[in-house]
Order: structure tokens, then sequence, then C-alpha cells
């Protein structure tokens, strides 16, 4: 029997336009919230910050994940400009999974909630296109279960 079929009231989250935003990504949910999201057209994108070291690393493992162009200039602007624009990533809708962003969160406060702040501004830029764009954010460790 397959696993695939996220339970409907994630799909009937995700779609939701007004509570689309930034938010805490629940213990051992990604799995489902990744289904969830390709169950209903929404692109996903699963970044793992568990040894991420610095801006730049970080910075990276976001381009790679969601394929930016060429063109991405590795700044928060640069960063920004791409969220507000995923031509490239056609889908009703974005999900972006941070996991284990619990040890980068710690050592570099600062640009962690710089992060934060261009995620809420493009999921506030996407609700004004009618598209929900979600990034679930795991506070945990590298080695958190």
């Amino acid at each position: 029997m397959s696993t695939s079929t996220a339970p409907r009231p994630l799909t009937a989250l995700l779609a939701d336009l007004s509570r689309a935003g930034v938010r805490p990504l629940p213990p051992g949910s990604a799995e489902r919230l990744a289904a969830a999201a390709s169950q209903i057209g929404f692109s996903c994108a699963r970044i793992d910050l568990g040894d991420c070291e610095d801006k730049a690393a970080l910075l990276t493992r976001i381009a790679t994940a969601l394929e930016f162009p060429r063109w991405f200039g590795h700044n928060w602007d640069a960063l920004a400009d791409c969220l507000g624009d995923l031509g490239w990533r056609p889908a009703k809708g974005h999900v972006l999974l941070l996991e284990h962003a619990g040890s980068f969160r710690e050592r570099h406060t600062e640009d962690f909630e710089t992060l934060l702040a261009i995620l809420r501004e493009s999921a506030a830029l996407w609700a004004g296109e009618q598209l929900a764009f979600w990034a679930f954010v795991d506070l945990s460790g590298p080695d958190a279960g």
C-alpha cells in the first residue's frame, strides 16, 4: 500500500492562502508536508541546514535546492529577488522545508533573522499574487531525530 498520499488536512492547510507564511516545522512532518505539496501541485524544496557554517553556505544551499538562475548574486537582495520571482519553478504554490536550522540560528542569529524576514516578505509578495508560499522551519540541530 502506498504512503505517498498526504492526509487531507495537510493539503487543505497548504492550499489555504490566508495561513501561508513562515511557520515552525513540526517534528517528523517533513515527509508528509512534501507529499502534500506534491499532491496539490506545489513545488517543494528541502534544505538541510544541519552543518551549515555561514551565510555563504546558507545562500548556496537555498540556491541549489531551488535551482536559482546563474545570475543569483549570493547576497540577501539577490535571495529576495529570486524568491519573489520563481518563474523557473512553475507551480500552484511553493513550500520550503528548512530542516535542522537550530544550530545555524544559535551561531548566526542576525543572519537567521534576516533570512526569516526575507521569507516573510516573499510570502506576503506571493499572497498578493494569490499564490501560497510556505517556509517551514525546523529549529532542531543536525543530530535531532
